[in-house]
């Protein structure tokens, strides 16, 4: 793996920016894909299903990658689907990835086509919606692949079309998502020298291309630590041993964690408690207390080095006061990073897309995404399309994972141009290496 990057950073040093190929019969195809994109894009959101559910989602992608003449496999990772199109030339094999899962949201956008679906979610009938613009990244990629697959003559190489379920985490008790798909082999396989990826967001206007070299978004790890005391009467604490104090400590002792111990001029991180839940009546020290929280950050050594300081600091600050603390780490995604070389060379694609002054970096995102699994396998880039509408403010729209949640459709065409153009510029940039 480390030979495989290395060797592709320095291939890609050597040149500022990928070969851009020539774009003639691509931007004909795209204009004429653009309504279909939309279309399916409509129809993906009246039909939203959630994480590992994604059951006719994946016949609808699997019966269009059948139609344009692809090898296609389903299945993966419960219901994920890959179309390998293969081109008349020589080459290397490009990964793409679009993420087909929705929200347990109820939706309230006005649109003609809003969801109308529910399903049960832990135990409670919920709405369902793709209120993180998952419908727009499949039906993109569907006329990404419908382009390619009318140019697959004149491809130097192989496209690797991954639509992948449960990016939103897998239902309890269930695997999914990239993590499982790279399990069960499918790099491995299908061996892709590079993957690229998008996500629309409501924080950019419309059509406007966002991206950062290196770390782009954050890890996301979650925490739960039992505080154990003894429980005792409310007008008596020495008579036991008090486990709401000791959270209390704990939950601020933890905060020196990036303040105090972790060296952020490397790269920044966030320890956030999100519950504390003990006790039933205002005069009963109870036996324990439970605490769960989340930690975010962007560096894979420091990631490391706040587990671990996050584990001493409970514990010790519960046995100073009697109490013991039992520290569980759930390690989530990983720092999501976009190759440095390939981001660089990616660039006048995004251009060629949306436009040079709507092409812009952006700061750091302290979300996480599970393409992080396929970047940290095989060099990834990973960028932002803008979906909000002209005369609303980035600022204050809805975000992503809200029911107000909208995307301008206009922004599309643009996405799906930048994922085609990137793939046609990475073969031709190889080719002429």
């Amino acid at each position: 793996m480390k030979k495989t990057l290395l060797s592709l950073s320095l291939a890609l040093a050597s040149t500022s920016s990928f070969i851009h190929a020539a774009p003639t019969d691509a931007d004909k195809q795209l204009a004429q894909t653009e309504d279909e994109v939309i279309e399916w894009r409509r129809h993906l959101h009246q039909n939203p299903e959630l994480g590992n559910r994604e059951f006719e989602t994946a016949k609808y992608i699997t019966a269009h990658l059948k139609s344009l003449g692809m090898e296609v496999e389903t299945g993966i990772a419960h219901t994920g689907v890959v179309g390998l199109l293969k081109g008349g030339k020589p080459g290397p094999t490009v990964a793409l990835r679009a993420d087909m899962d929705a929200l347990p949201v109820t939706e309230e956008v006005d649109v003609p086509f809003a969801s109308k679906a529910k399903t049960e979610y832990n135990g409670e009938q919920v709405g369902v919606m793709h209120a993180c613009g998952h419908d727009t990244h499949v039906a993109m990629l569907m006329g990404a692949a419908q382009v390619l697959a009318e140019m697959k003559d004149e491809l130097a190489g192989n496209v690797l079309f991954i639509f992948q379920p449960a990016e939103e985490g897998a239902p309890d008790g269930e695997e999914g998502g990239a993590e499982l798909m790279l399990k069960e082999g499918l790099f491995k396989k299908y061996k892709p020298e590079v993957a690229f990826g998008q996500h629309v967001t409501s924080s950019l206007p419309s059509g406007v291309i966002g991206y950062r070299s290196g770390p782009l978004m954050a890890s996301s790890d979650e925490f739960r630590i039992n505080v154990k005391g003894r429980q005792t009467h409310g007008s008596r604490p020495w008579g036991g041993v008090d486990p709401i104090t000791a959270a209390a400590q704990i939950v601020m002792g933890t905060q020196t964690l990036v303040s105090r111990q972790i060296d952020i001029t490397k790269e920044p991180a966030v320890v956030s408690f999100g519950v504390i839940d003990g006790g039933v009546r205002n005069n009963i020290i109870p036996d324990s207390v439970y605490l769960n929280g989340t930690i975010r950050n962007f560096d894979m050594d420091n990631r490391q080095e706040i587990f671990k300081r996050l584990k001493t600091t409970a514990e010790l600050i519960a046995e100073s006061s009697g109490a013991k603390a039992e520290v569980e780490i759930l390690e989530g995604y990983p720092v999501t990073s976009n190759n440095p070389q390939l981001t660089e060379a990616a660039i006048p694609a995004l251009q060629a897309a949306a436009g040079d002054s709507k092409v812009m970096v952006i700061p750091k995102i302290t979300g996480a995404e599970d393409f992080s699994f396929f970047a940290n396998e095989i060099p990834g880039f990973y960028y932002f399309l803008g979906v909000t509408p002209e005369g609303t403010n980035p600022a204050t729209a809805a975000s992503n994972h809200s029911p107000r949640f909208y995307v301008d459709e206009s922004a599309l065409k643009v996405g799906t141009k930048a994922i085609t153009q990137l793939t046609l510029d990475y073969m031709a940039s190889k080719a002429a290496n």
